[in-house]
């Protein structure tokens, strides 16, 4: 039985009122991420669901195109200076292309995708929503970073087509979200079969089975295979996803049965420790320390508790119980970013001799579901520690230790 320390944990909300986000992304273009997003969301609505949609692609807007909402009328803004997302079919949607005419295209560089992502995510009057989906532009680049870092993801849906091509490449989008820490929700294979609707002979365009394959082989789960169906375009070109123009058609009914699936997942995606920034003097802030959510056979590489044991130790708490107390010191040298570490051969930029005994941290911050980051008293502030760092470098200073006695 839950304690109410895990009931807690469990119950609050990614964001306010937002209860997960999920994200929904691709290796490569043209696989119907957007598609999927789209007629997802509404599955999920089907199921009782308050579901809201934001177009993470910020350069190539394409929600609102699908959905019939008109492009280039800015959304009203609240008395606190929120935007006021669009609706239709019950969604809330937010969208670049809300923003800006079809033909005027957004010229952006990177910081600035990065700040209109976040304001589309944390600057909207979502109000209540059980599932906030993010459809995120292909590849594995500045906005997939940008989440993993900055946003409480709940989990990502990968979509692929059964081509040998985009599985590789949905392969790279894969590892990206694995390498930090966010969970892999399922795989969705996307324009499978499609069946003559004249003659009703099936014909696998794209080759058969690849959705599974890559399933078994990275040990993630595959949450349902999509036909081609052109009604599935047609509807998306009208602005009437079929989900909702057609609701008892197969690709429909297939969408349903893969939400369901999802949700599933997400009763295994509840992670313990949320976002905290940390005073580490005051202890304002402290993350939660939740011994009752170890378990023998968990993951090595997931904290469930952080504490300042004593002023100069840090210990950190891991899900299959094994715990680290790290001295500061050691964490400050052991810093990998650029100014400490010289990027391409890996010689080691800082002086020893430069760090103080008593160095601390002013701040410590979580950094998206994979690391956290020091804001230390010299100054220095560029330094991202990863869960998988962290738990190495204490199995060194246990080894250290052990060779002392």
């Amino acid at each position: 039985m839950a304690t109410t320390s895990e009931q807690s944990a469990q119950s609050e909300d990614k964001l306010p009122g937002i209860r997960h986000i999920i994200a929904v992304g691709s290796g490569k273009g043209g696989v119907g991420k957007s598609t999927v997003s789209v007629n997802l969301a509404l599955a999920l609505q089907q199921l009782g669901a308050k579901v809201g949609i934001v177009d993470a692609d910020i350069l190539g807007p394409s929600i609102p195109g699908m959905l019939g909402i008109p492009t280039g009328e800015p959304p009203e803004l609240t008395t606190e200076n929120k935007l006021i997302p669009a609706e239709r079919y019950d969604l809330k949607v937010v969208s670049m292309g809300m923003l800006t005419p079809d033909d005027k295209p957004a010229v952006l560089r990177g910081p600035m995708v990065g700040k209109y992502l976040k304001m589309f995510i944390e600057g909207v009057e979502w109000g209540k929503l059980d599932y906030l989906i993010l459809d995120l532009p292909p590849g594995t680049g500045d906005t997939q970073l940008t989440l993993a870092q900055s946003m409480p993801l709940s989990g990502v849906v990968i979509v692929t087509t059964p081509q040998t091509v985009s599985l590789k490449i949905a392969r790279r989008g894969l590892r990206m979200f694995e390498k930090v820490q966010v969970k892999i929700l399922g795989i969705i294979e996307n324009m499978r079969t499609f069946t003559c609707p004249h003659c009703g002979e099936t014909t696998d365009i794209f080759r058969n089975g690849g959705g599974e394959r890559m399933s078994q082989e990275l040990g993630v789960p595959l949450l349902g295979a999509l036909p081609i169906d052109p009604n599935v375009v047609a509807c998306g070109d009208e602005g009437n996803p079929i989900v909702a123009d057609q609701p008892k058609s197969v690709s429909a009914k297939m969408y349903v049965t893969i939400a369901q699936a999802l949700v599933e997942q997400m009763q295994s995606a509840v992670t313990v420790l949320k976002p905290f920034n940390w005073n580490w003097n005051s202890n304002e802030g402290a993350p939660a320390w939740v011994e009752s959510a170890a378990k023998p056979t968990g993951s090595q590489m997931i904290p469930i508790g952080f504490m300042r044991r004593d002023p100069r130790t840090l210990s950190i708490l891991w899900e299959d119980g094994h715990r680290d107390d790290l001295d500061l010191r050691e964490l400050r040298l052991a810093c990998h970013c650029a100014i400490c570490i010289e990027e391409m051969t890996g010689r080691k930029l800082l002086d020893p001799k430069t760090v103080k005994a008593d160095i601390s941290p002013k701040q410590i911050h979580s950094v998206g579901n994979y690391a956290i980051l020091f804001d230390w008293n010299d100054g220095h502030n560029s330094g991202i520690y990863s869960f998988k760092d962290l738990r190495a470098l204490g199995a060194r200073a246990a080894a250290s230790g052990s060779e002392d006695v």
